[in-house]
């Protein structure tokens, strides 16, 4: 291959969730692969470099000067149901700080950051869709998700402080599917789900294979800015949980201290955070026009076929 036609490196944070594994595979034809997850080293493809590491650890800077990274799609993040306040901030927060110092360090000429709509915040005083330019309240609920809020904090100020990164940060709904381990699949996946009494707010759901054809879609075109990705169609949370085959458990919504109580004595964490319980109280529902207008994007899957892959694992699962 000549050095006209030499293949970009593109380095994949969070390398082993179900969403960077399926941007890997999109990629892998086209491009040089260095995969980095800061859980386990990752099996990977003949020819993709994994390692394992920290990002804000000194050892991550090893991995620019081993290879010569063209571009950076930052995946990789604690969940807010995995790890406490602080493991997080250093992670996500200072990791991500130091993902972008490296990249301007050593040349890197794109860069394209998965964030969450968590950032907005759930209240009753929120538009009815939320586009790009509002302004991100999450912090002001609660403070476990500071970290989420100053990430894309941090992205903004590099995104405008330095172009020559060409920043890419998008922001999507609910991703569900095959692998997703997030805090709304793992709630989606269980028999028996709480729900808030008079409750049930519009939310929106994406697959995880519309997800990655996004994020490959906007890197390929690389039209720096923030982006909301949803699609145009939304459903009511609660409706959501019987399409996907649960049986609702009602739980008192007032006083509001009493959801929260509820879910931390029962050690519902993982799949019905405390911190969490305004979204499943109040509708967070994103404008994805721009993102859709701007690259051309339409998700290939309906609700019924995101909703379906739940049902099925109930029905696998009963006794025959």
């Amino acid at each position: 291959m000549s050095a006209g036609n030499k293949r970009r490196t593109v380095l994949v944070t969070g390398a082993g969730g179900a969403l960077a594994k399926r941007v890997l595979q999109r990629l892998r034809d086209r491009y040089e692969l260095v995969a980095v997850d800061f859980r386990r080293k990752v099996d990977t493809e003949p020819g993709i470099h994994s390692y394992l590491v920290e990002l804000h650890k000194r050892g991550f800077e090893d991995v620019f000067a081993a290879h010569a990274i063209d571009a950076v799609i930052h995946i990789g993040r604690i969940f807010t149901h995995e790890k406490n306040r602080d493991q997080r901030y250093n992670a996500n927060v200072l990791g991500t700080k130091r993902l972008l110092d490296l990249s301007r360090k050593y040349g890197v000429r794109q860069v394209m950051i998965h964030s969450t709509y968590f950032v907005y915040g759930a209240s009753p005083y929120n538009p009815a869709l939320l586009d790009e330019e509002t302004p991100l309240k999450a912090s002001e609920v609660t403070q476990d998700l500071v970290d989420s809020v100053e990430l894309e904090s941090l992205a903004n100020i590099y995104l405008w402080k330095h172009p020559d990164l060409h920043i890419t940060i998008l922001r999507p709904c609910n991703l569900l599917g095959p692998g997703v381990r997030n805090s709304m699949s793992i709630l989606l996946a269980r028999p028996l789900v709480p729900v808030l009494i008079g409750f049930s707010p519009m939310m929106q759901f994406l697959h995880v294979e519309d997800m990655a054809d996004a994020m490959v879609l906007a890197f390929e075109r690389n039209q720096p800015g923030i982006y909301n990705v949803a699609p145009e169609d939304y459903v009511p949370y609660q409706q959501a949980v019987i399409e996907c085959g649960c049986r609702r458990l009602p739980i008192p919504s007032i006083p509001p201290a009493l959801p929260k109580g509820i879910s931390s004595a029962l050690n519902w964490n993982a799949f019905f955070p405390p911190y969490l319980i305004n979204y499943f109280k109040y509708p967070v529902i994103l404008d994805g026009r721009l993102f859709r207008e701007t690259f051309g994007w339409k998700p290939r899957r309906n609700l019924n076929d995101i909703f379906s892959y739940y049902r099925k694992q109930k029905l696998n699962a009963r006794p025959v």
